[in-house]
């Protein structure tokens, strides 16, 4: 096992964290990895160890089978592993790893063991899962939704006790059993790694957030809606019992950064210009923005998407993070558009971190 200082989370400053572009969305979707046109595992690698080298907190892979450009997408976990191998530092992320692709016992000695042999950098994002089209397509079954969050907090249940057992252990419940199942070794982090949770959904979902959860993150929103999201939060965290501060509050979003605006519509014309994914769904307000504006004089695109998406300068996303921090986010997940290009990340990096990384109080 390796010695090197992990980057531990402090309250006092927000964490910024890299997704690795494990699939390719280009074009007019402005969708996660637009300006990239095909998928290259190589370059995913290299990315997230750039993302290290910049100082980065943490490294995020998403867990699907079927994704992007002609369905072609790294597997999250073989992902994820292998650069706990290449990395030293960084924090292990999921993005919504998927409770119905792997059986919850499974799923904890495989967490466990990462993080033994990462010295304790895993943090472990679950969900629900149920996606169209893999599912189908790899032979999963997907049962109502009510039924999947019953599965998922039993299986957490599962999970936790596995990691804690000193003994070996015997679960029964109404979807999963072990007969003296031993996780040996244990997590690095001791009772167990983070675990978050993610979005808000009906009443018995953020029952399950309260119960299990240590962090919570949200997809891509804008401030009002970000807003909504978190007073649905705090309402379930009330009924039990628990405060909205004892969670570690995330943004999964995306940025779109540049020097300056002419430079980020030069950017937001070339991501245009690439032919899309049959799977896009189109911006529609921005392709006709783009198509009928002149980029020497227009560089602020429409409202309703700059409201979702960090872009702009270095200032401007500074402020746009200033004003998600006022409501309790200390943990960024940045997917940025310009990949494969390393400006945007490396930009953000030299002038939007240091002028926000301590939080406000």
């Amino acid at each position: 096992m390796t010695n090197h200082p992990v980057t531990a989370h402090d309250p006092t400053l927000n964490q910024f964290g890299f997704c690795v572009p494990l699939f390719a969305y280009p074009g007019a979707a402005f969708f996660r990895t637009p300006n990239w046109t095909a998928l290259d595992p190589a370059a995913a690698v290299d990315a997230a160890l750039v993302a290290e080298r910049l100082g980065y907190d943490s490294l995020w892979v998403a867990d699907h089978l079927v994704h992007g450009n002609d369905g072609g997408i790294l597997e999250g976990w073989s992902t994820l592993s292998f650069l706990a191998g290449r990395t030293s530092r960084i924090r292990l992320g999921t993005i919504h790893l998927s409770h119905h692709f792997r059986p919850p016992g499974l799923t904890a000695k495989m967490a466990a063991t990462l993080d033994a042999l990462s010295d304790g950098r895993l943090i472990f994002f679950y969900d629900i899962g149920g996606g169209i089209p893999e599912c189908p397509a790899y032979g999963y079954d997907v049962p109502p939704l009510g039924e999947r969050i019953a599965r998922l907090d039993e299986g957490l249940t599962l999970i936790k006790r596995l990691w804690n057992a000193e003994e070996p252990l015997t679960f029964t419940g109404n979807y999963y059993h072990t007969d003296a199942a031993i996780c040996r070794p244990k997590p690095h982090q001791r009772p167990m790694p983070p675990i978050w949770l993610g979005e808000i959904r009906e009443d018995p979902w953020c029952d399950v957030v309260c119960r299990h959860a240590t962090g919570w993150n949200s997809t891509p929103a804008s401030l009002a809606t970000l807003r909504s999201k978190l007073e649905k939060l705090a309402s379930a965290a009330s009924r039990a019992g628990r405060d909205l501060a004892s969670f570690e509050l995330s943004l999964e979003i995306e940025i779109l950064i540049g020097e300056n605006r002419a430079e980020v519509r030069r950017l937001a014309d070339q991501i245009a210009a690439h032919p899309s994914t049959s799977q896009a769904r189109q911006r529609d307000d921005v392709l006709e923005f783009l198509r009928t504006t002149d980029p020497a004089t227009q560089t602020t695109l429409p409202a309703s998407y700059e409201e979702r998406v960090l872009i702009g300068t270095p200032d401007e996303i500074v402020d746009r993070l200033r004003a998600y921090g006022e409501l309790g986010i200390s943990h960024y997940m940045l997917w940025f558009l310009d990949f494969p290009a390393t400006r945007g990340m490396e930009l953000f990096a030299e002038k939007v971190r240091p002028a926000v990384r301590q939080r406000a109080r």
